[in-house]
């Protein structure tokens, strides 16, 4: 698993956050997709890693821009009880 983690210009409410969202989710197979209009950042979590050059243009057509796109492995945070 990936976690990509967009910094991103324009987004000045909810509205926007839900455009990105949107945009990323009907370009891309993605597991999960978080937008914040008050940090200027998208997380996706996905399988694989995206291109991230079509990343930067789907949202561009949304009316944002993208200025910095950061990779890092994502491992799930699971529950354990015998783990502590």
């Amino acid at each position: 698993m990936i976690k990509i983690t967009l910094d991103i210009e324009g987004m000045a409410c909810g509205m926007c956050e839900a455009h990105v969202n949107d945009a990323v989710r009907q370009n891309f197979a993605v597991k999960k997709v978080t937008s914040s209009h008050s940090k200027g950042k998208t997380e996706i979590i996905a399988q694989s890693t995206l291109d991230e050059e079509k990343l930067k243009e789907v949202i561009g057509k949304s009316g944002y821009n993208v200025t910095a796109i950061h990779t890092e492995p994502y491992e799930k945070k699971g529950f354990s009880l015998f783990h502590r």
